[in-house]
């Protein structure tokens, strides 16, 4: 047995240790399209300055998905079209929001609405009070007493100066520390069954929490943003689905504005607010989100596939260009440059552009589960509405045809730093091949394998139903400072030539995997 098992190894090695062909000529055509005629920034500005941020089911994402299927239509992509899934629940937009101290003087405070929460429908004001409450009995001891109030719903945070660099790119330390994996730590079904508990405890608690709160008057509640110096970071609130209350106005407010706040109720003076929220949910009933999609068709091996994607959905406050309008950017121009490079791919190259990812990666799950695999519900209905990462361990994956015709998924999503390498999600076998094909990448960045997982993007739903799906290793900018989540999420932000770079990483990487003899190896499934 031990010698079979050696032989395995051994042939195994020698299969991803062989020489991966590469067409240079083909890899030149990707760059002198990529680099001279890029359109990528071209794109990046319609998603976000004309079109703006993209929250799932908005009137904004209705315009997202049907620009970027025309315009993938008119860069000469075969069969681009939406694809409905769901349903996902109720459109929502904003227009404007005003927050003002009117005693013990006037002061005008940095707050914005969270998403699926109402608008005030014209200036209201109320008295600030303080109520942090954790649990139903902690509001309930509080009933009768809180109409006309504005309630300041999380605790003070002191102030701490930062201590990381604003902006940051890769060294090559960093880049050498990756590359080492980490031996990861058993998994503890326990902690899953705990985590679940309070997940669905803290779900519980705020559909309770929106129908109080709306039954006793309350005219706003305001939360304190997790970032410091003046930033907002603004996600959901209220609910998306319908039946389900929403609540009253809910707004995110800067540190610096919220402890000063905090600091008057705190020596009991009267703090009195004026709020203003133009804000309307524009479907009440549950309806379908959408998928963009297009094909660059295959040649021999047309009915194989490699795709690539990222999510065309953003968080509302800034125009969602970091998150995550340079992927979308990045994947449609990688797509633009193998057409016009007239390069003829033997796979089939698909891009899909997903909804509904800053809600629990749907979009691209939805996809998965009806071309590729269905995973099993949970044996306990009240489970089903848990994130994956904390279901019990599913039975193993109903598999679809096209489930063995994919030999990849590519995903961009975190910010629009250039890429450096690549994380092969444990795929040891795909790792030797990568470690080829960025061979002729190195003068332009591209340098780095790492075994190591990541995850929180759209390349998971793939990677959990045995289909090879890798996210890139990319600069961080300023991602994780100042623009992840927040206001601050624009055009600015996004750095042109790291946009090209990696249109063209993208494309080469399309490429290589479309010409394979093989498909890319995949992990042993349990």
């Amino acid at each position: 047995m031990r010698v079979l098992l050696s032989l395995a190894v051994l042939s195994l090695s020698a299969a991803v240790s062989a020489a991966e062909p590469i067409d240079y000529s083909a890899l030149a055509k990707i760059r002198q399209e990529g680099f001279s005629n890029s359109k990528v920034m071209e794109t990046v500005t319609t998603l976000t300055e004309k079109i703006g941020p993209r929250l799932s089911n908005s009137p904004q994402m209705t315009a997202a998905n049907a620009w970027t299927r025309d315009q993938l239509a008119a860069w000469g992509l075969s069969n681009a079209r939406l694809e409905a899934f769901g349903p996902f629940g109720r459109g929502w937009q904003y227009q404007s929001a005003s927050v003002n101290m009117t005693a013990p003087r006037a002061f005008t405070l940095s707050a914005l609405p969270k998403a699926w929460t109402p608008g005030t429908a014209g200036p209201v004001e109320g008295e600030a009070m303080l109520l942090v409450a954790k649990t139903r009995e902690d509001l309930e001891k509080h009933k009768g007493q809180l109409k006309g109030k504005i309630l300041f719903i999380s605790d003070a945070r002191e102030y701490k100066p930062a201590d990381k660099p604003d902006f940051t790119r890769y060294d090559e330390d960093k880049l050498k520390e990756l590359q080492a994996s980490p031996i990861p730590a058993p998994l503890d079904p326990k902690k899953r069954a705990t985590d679940a508990e309070a997940f669905l405890k803290q779900r519980e608690f705020t559909v309770f929490s929106n129908r109080f709160m709306a039954e006793e008057g309350v005219v706003a509640t305001v939360s304190l943003s997790s970032w410091d110096n003046g930033i907002l970071r603004v996600t959901g609130g209220g609910s998306r689905k319908a039946g389900e209350p929403v609540g009253v106005p809910a707004l995110v407010m800067i540190t610096e504005h919220y402890n000063q706040i905090l600091r008057l109720i705190e020596k009991k003076e009267m703090v009195r607010l004026s709020v203003d929220v133009k804000a309307q949910f524009t479907s009440e009933d549950d309806r379908m989100a959408y998928n963009t999609l297009a094909d660059l068709p295959g040649g021999s091996r047309k009915n194989e596939l490699v795709m690539i994607g990222a999510h065309l959905d953003s968080w509302h406050t800034g125009t969602g260009a970091a998150d995550n309008a340079a992927g979308v950017a990045v994947m449609m121009e990688a797509m633009r440059i193998l057409k016009a490079s007239g390069l003829k791919p033997k796979r089939t190259i698909r891009i899909g552009l997903w909804s509904g990812e800053e809600q629990g990666l749907l979009g691209s799950s939805a996809y998965v589960e009806k071309h590729f695999a269905e995973l099993p519900p949970p044996a306990d209905p009240k489970l089903k509405d848990l994130p994956r990462s904390l279901q019990e361990s599913p039975l193993p994956p109903v598999y679809k045809a096209d489930h063995k015709r994919i030999s990849a998924y590519y995903n961009y999503d975190n910010g629009g730093g250039r890429i450096r390498g690549i994380y092969a999600q444990e795929n040891l076998a795909a790792a030797e091949v990568f470690k080829q094909w960025i061979v002729p990448m190195a003068d332009i960045g591209v340098t780095t394998v790492t075994n190591r997982n990541t995850g929180s993007t759209d390349h998971i739903p793939f990677d959990r139903v045995g289909i090879p799906g890798f996210q890139f290793v990319q600069d961080n900018l300023d991602y994780f400072t100042h623009v992840h989540h927040t206001h601050l999420d624009g055009l600015d932000h996004l750095q042109a030539e790291d946009l090209r770079q990696s249109a063209v990483v993208v494309a080469t990487l399309a490429y290589l995997t479309a010409m394979r003899d093989e498909p890319l190896p995949r992990k042993a499934q349990p």
